[in-house]
């Protein structure tokens, strides 16, 4: 089982790869099989480097708190 979190799109290059942003922490992900256009500002979740799905803002907001909650309490 894995669980994904959303990341923010800061940019986007001619190669059809993003850069994300998940809590602080940046990652590169393929553009080749998310579901929906997409734009930098857009969230995204993501799973061995190929981000899949585009989520709304406010739930992934939610997810982000919700991850950042797990960490401070240190429930992993």
């Amino acid at each position: 089982m894995c669980i994904a979190f959303p990341g923010k799109i800061i940019s986007i290059d001619k190669d059809n790869f993003a850069v994300i942003d998940i809590g602080g922490t940046r990652r590169e992900v393929c553009l080749d099989i998310v579901d929906e256009d997409v734009v930098p500002g857009d969230y995204v979740i993501s799973h061995a480097g190929y981000a899949i799905h585009r989520v709304d803002e406010a739930v992934a907001k939610e997810d982000l708190e919700f991850l950042k909650e797990l960490i401070e309490n240190e429930i992993y």
